[in-house]
């Protein structure tokens, strides 16, 4: 259960902020060349056909989703700065990583000692991290402004990140000692954890693995891999699913930073459905469960 230091988990999403109402009928058709591009990647990254209409896979779906799904929601959910009051409202304060700043242009001088990680709002994967006053703050800079050139995720049909503002925050770095944190990341489909990808070693000899929601291993180097599961896995998970109940499929990420989990961001196209599984087999049992909904064979996006 969720301690009794944190707002209680609501089920009812904010009336006033977030739509719900959408549906297949809302969802324009494809543009041509859009189509062509993900059909394309799709078999350039898989070596097989690329089935919109009737996906069985989980790549499949999120390809899909690229194309037809224009849930007013989904970019509020993907951006960092506006993320984080619905987190608190649903969760906790405690679960939220404060903002210690925000804008377009980094300042001149660093304005915090360090520890502290530099990231964009509206990208994936572009973030820098502070640990002191030596580290070339002009190359942080740099590539902040790099990240401000475009918008994320165009280049790969990733609507969601169309509508995010594009800007540059700096937050406290959550972890003890100079490596990054164990990242959690838990697959929710249909308001239900099915499967935790834990990332460890981040800049050093990067690694991931799956694994279910009882910790069973999912991933072919499953049990090689000498991961205990954390303390606060089980809020992580009911933490998940009270985020992700109203949508088919998102994964929401945690840190684990004691008694209560620290949330990281909400990805509607991990790895934008290129990334192959291993086994290969994953990729349908995955699929399964963004396909079945109560117990039907119901494809939805």
């Amino acid at each position: 259960m969720i301690p009794s230091t944190t707002a209680p988990l609501s089920v009812t999403w904010p009336q006033t902020s977030y739509l719900a109402d959408f549906g297949e009928k809302a969802r324009p058709a494809p543009a041509f060349a859009a189509w062509i591009r993900v059909h394309l990647t799709y078999w350039w990254r898989h070596r097989r056909r690329l089935s919109i209409d009737r996906p069985q896979r989980f790549t499949e779906f999120v390809q899909r989703r690229k194309l037809v799904d224009r849930d007013p929601r989904i970019p509020q959910m993907i951006d960092k700065v506006a993320v984080k009051p619905f987190v608190a409202a649903m969760l906790g304060t405690d679960w939220v990583t404060p903002t210690l700043w925000s804008g377009e242009i980094l300042p001149d001088q660093i304005p915090f000692p360090g520890p502290f990680v530099v990231k964009s709002r509206h990208g994936c994967n572009q973030y820098r991290v502070v640990r002191d006053a030596s580290d070339d703050w002009n190359a942080v800079r740099a590539a902040a402004a790099a990240w401000m050139q475009r918008s994320y995720g165009l280049w790969l049909d990733e609507w969601g990140y169309r509508d995010v503002p594009r800007g540059i925050l700096i937050e406290p770095f959550v972890g003890e000692g100079p490596a990054l944190p164990v990242d959690y990341k838990l697959y929710v489909f249909h308001g239900r954890v099915e499967a935790i990808q834990v990332h460890v070693n981040r800049e050093t000899c990067h690694q991931w693995v799956i694994f279910d929601r009882d910790w069973r291993g999912m991933s072919t180097d499953a049990d090689r891999f000498n991961t205990q599961p954390p303390i606060s896995l089980p809020l992580m998970i009911e933490g998940a699913e009270s985020l992700g109940c109203e949508f088919a499929f998102v994964r929401v990420d945690f840190y684990d930073t004691g008694v209560i989990p620290r949330f990281g961001e909400m990805t509607f196209y991990p790895g934008s459905g290129l990334d192959p599984f291993d086994p290969p087999r994953l990729d349908e049992l995955l699929g399964d469960h963004w396909r079945q909904i109560s117990g039907t064979d119901r494809t939805m996006t």
